[in-house]
């Protein structure tokens, strides 16, 4: 996800605690991504997904409120006093929570520390898990012909034990919903005090565990046989875990869409550029995959602008404009207002683009690509070129670095001029959680898209990792042959190639064999 643009930075000293919502990152509010983004410091939860950090500036601290020593809890008036101390050293800080703030988030708590210290404040909500992870496991909570009511309890205490604040008979006589944040470790007791206080053992009740993520798992049952069936389920359930009762749980048969995604319940890794890697991180996860991104390469202005200030002043003088990224098209234009120019200074140069996102990338500045190639590479590119620009003056905006035989190809025929208008720098590491993740081969898909990105990675990884690589335990999908070729000599197996070379292309060879893996396993299983 692409940190929004921030037209006003939020007062120092400020707190803002920000609901993330249940799992799926896609659910975070705009207004609280762009909190994120204008943050000086974010204190998240253990349940924060990485992607919702890189929201955050790169310069922004990062402090995780979720467990101390990897133990225990922090205890909630340490973060009462972090939040305070922060503020106090004239930080925007946000805070950053699972599901709502208000809604079993100890956010009130810690909206009353602040104000108490005199720190001012404000509370962006968020889908709260109790609406947002049972419709991804498809249960209304509400429904005309079965509830028109829903109740929200926790279940993080001991039904009928010395913290137990819950009128049972009142609940067990609810007509509506009744949905148990914090529902797993208490389960059969709470199944068992409902029953006991009068709800008929044959009421419709499931656990959805984590909730609008790739790893939601929905066991659904009776108040009567539902904890045996989680018991059943083994290690697929756990926390964090809602317990949702009532007759909508039997709507969830043919409203069970999530998990029916293609890609529901793969990890897939991007290793793209921060750019181009937020684009495609939301459509796999539209798809239903778990994203994680790791950019082996960043982008990266040049480092001296004067070959492109020079070929921009003599735009006139070429008959074709090239460009083979969308990070050469925004880098050459967005140049020229730093010139006094702007796009007239392009005159009657025709456009040329690799493909599909390259040309969309122009659209984006109201500009058509006059040539589009059916092979979106530099050979298709150099192929389609060739008879228009014979005797002509082509300008080849691209990268500092990459495979030269465009420019080759092109000065058969043509007078062609190549200036960098980017560069791309190696990525130093990978983060730690990635490299955790790939060790235990706790991913299931790596995407490739581009040589230099393939053979970065192999340098970033650790011999392990390389291992279950090569064995074709992590999978990887490639976005064209020369890729392809690339992992191939690394030793490493290609799952998926894209017959289309283009990001749309992957995807559909993603989806295509995550299928028919899936169906393997049904047919063995």
């Amino acid at each position: 996800m692409s940190p929004p643009p921030a037209p006003e930075a939020i007062p120092v000293g400020t707190v803002t605690l920000v609901g993330a919502g249940p799992g799926d990152p896609g659910l975070l509010t705009r207004a609280g991504a762009e909190a994120i983004a204008r943050a000086d410091a974010v204190v998240y939860d253990h349940l924060i997904q990485d992607r919702l950090l890189d929201l955050a500036r790169p310069d922004a601290d990062r402090i995780f409120a979720g467990k101390r020593r990897g133990k225990c809890p922090v205890p909630q008036p340490e973060i009462n006093a972090l939040l305070v101390r922060l503020a106090q050293q004239g930080k925007a800080v946000v805070r950053l929570k699972g599901g709502d703030p208000y809604v079993f988030g100890r956010g009130a708590e810690e909206a009353e520390a602040l104000q108490a210290a005199g720190i001012p404040f404000r509370i962006i909500p968020g889908v709260t898990a109790g609406v947002g992870a049972t419709s991804y496991a498809g249960i209304p909570v509400t429904h005309r012909d079965a509830s028109s009511a829903v109740a929200f309890l926790t279940g993080h205490n001991e039904p009928g034990g010395p913290d137990d604040r819950i009128d049972w008979p009142a609940v067990s006589s609810f007509p509506g919903t009744i949905v148990f944040y914090m529902g797993f470790r208490h389960l059969s007791g709470i199944c068992s005090m409902l029953v006991r206080q009068g709800k008929p053992p044959e009421t419709p009740a499931a656990l959805v565990c984590s909730g609008s993520t790739s790893s939601q798992h929905t066991v659904s049952g009776s108040l009567l046989d539902l904890p045996d069936r989680v018991r059943s389920a083994g290690d697929r359930v756990g926390s964090p875990a809602l317990l949702v009762v009532g007759e909508v749980v039997d709507r969830r048969g043919p409203l069970s869409w999530f998990e029916r995604l293609p890609l529901f319940g793969q990890s897939v890794l991007l290793t793209r550029p921060i750019g181009e890697a937020d684009r495609s991180a939301a459509d796999l996860e539209a798809l239903g995959a778990e994203v994680l991104v790791a950019p082996t390469v960043r982008i990266l202005p040049v480092d001296d602008p004067a070959p492109m200030d020079d070929a921009i002043a003599r735009l006139d003088s070429f008959d074709w404009l090239v460009f083979t990224s969308g990070n050469g098209v925004r880098h050459f234009l967005d140049r020229l207002p730093a010139l006094g120019l702007d796009l007239r200074a392009l005159g009657r140069l025709k456009l040329a683009a690799i493909g599909p996102a390259t040309a969309e990338a122009l659209a984006g500045y109201r500009l058509r690509a006059d040539l589009v190639p059916g092979s979106y590479r530099s050979e298709g590119l150099a192929e389609a070129l060739r008879p228009l620009v014979s005797g002509r003056r082509v300008l080849l905006a691209r990268a500092d670095r990459g495979r030269p035989v465009l420019k080759d190809e092109l000065e058969r025929v043509a007078i062609v001029e190549q200036i960098p208008v980017y560069r791309n720098a190696d990525a130093d590491a990978l983060p730690d959680t990635v490299l955790q993740r790939l060790d235990r081969g706790a991913i299931d898909w790596i995407t490739l898209t581009s040589s230099a990105i393939t053979e970065r990675l192999h340098a970033l990884l650790p011999p392990s990792a390389r291992s279950r690589i090569a064995s074709g335990s992590i999978r990887l999908a490639s976005i064209s042959p020369v890729t392809s070729d690339a992992a191939r000599r690394l030793g490493w197996p290609i799952a998926a190639e894209a017959e289309e070379h283009s990001w749309p292309g992957l995807l559909r060879a993603l989806r295509a064999s995550s299928t028919t893996a899936a169906k393997k396993a049904s047919t063995s299983g």
